[in-house]
């Protein structure tokens, strides 16, 4: 197949500090497997249809889940978003990815929350996320779908690197996140509530630049495996969406 996804040797520098050290027996190539791992989730394939170029399937499946539960993906994302520095600021929104009836027919098992929840719009987990100003994300978080934006952003505030500014819509129109970002020296650019008694004022013009956020949840979107969540455990889809933010919204492996 011509259009088989590899990633470079550049790249695989990038990201092989972050590989967990190999014990005993060699481990087979890991810039096949990984670049196997990358093209089934992109293209929304079965483990069992990953092209034969990349190796047997199932040794493809097994470092995926065995990575995903050591959280290394999580580890490549966070390692290379911090190398992003300082912001010029900050943007926040979340958005739902459906979970398909292969996610969401079991009942919940284990320790580990499955970050399925129920909305209107059926069975759904939310992605939220937090983006520099060219709309690279650097903090993201999965909880249920039904959570809201606010409390989304109050357990990825600590993580939140400082900026000059934060923009977000109005779902994010709440006294103590106004409150705290004052007290980091960071202006809340966040449109009031309607149901506000007295509007908050805010920058229209600064406020028009949160569509590369939006564009970017875009490109998440993209990736098949990502769009319609397959994945029953909630390490596994997020390592997913850790891997597309990595090699296709904001190519940080590719930045020097």
């Amino acid at each position: 197949m011509s259009d088989l996804f590899w990633l470079t040797k550049r790249q695989m520098r990038r990201i092989e500090p972050y590989f967990p050290l190999s014990h005993g027996v060699p481990r087979v190539d890991d810039r096949r497997i990984i670049s196997g791992i990358i093209f089934v989730i992109r293209n929304g394939l079965r483990w069992r249809d990953a092209p034969a170029a990349y190796g047997p399937h199932k040794t493809i499946y097994n470092r995926f889940i065995r990575w995903s539960r050591l959280g290394v993906f999580n580890r490549i994302f966070a390692g290379l978003a911090a190398e992003g520095g300082k912001p010029g600021q900050l943007m926040i929104d979340a958005t739902h990815l459906k979970a398909h009836r292969t996610a969401a027919s079991l009942l919940k098992k284990g320790l580990f929350p499955r970050c399925i929840g129920r909305t209107k719009g059926g069975l759904n987990s939310k992605l939220h996320a937090v983006c520099d100003e060219r709309g690279r994300p650097r903090v993201m978080l999965l909880t249920e779908g039904q959570m809201s934006d606010y409390k989304g952003a109050a357990l990825m505030f600590d993580a939140m690197p400082p900026a000059p500014v934060l923009l977000g819509d109005r779902g994010y129109d709440a006294d103590w996140l106004r409150q705290a970002l004052a007290a980091r020296g960071t202006i809340a650019c966040i449109p009031s509530r309607k149901n506000r008694k007295v509007a908050i004022a805010h920058d229209a013009t600064l406020y028009r630049q949160r569509y590369r956020i939006e564009n970017m949840f875009g490109r998440l979107k993209d990736w098949r495996r990502i769009h319609t969540r397959y994945d029953r455990c909630a390490h596994a889809f997020m390592s997913a969406i850790a891997l597309a933010a990595i090699v296709i919204v904001i190519f940080w492996i590719n930045e020097s």
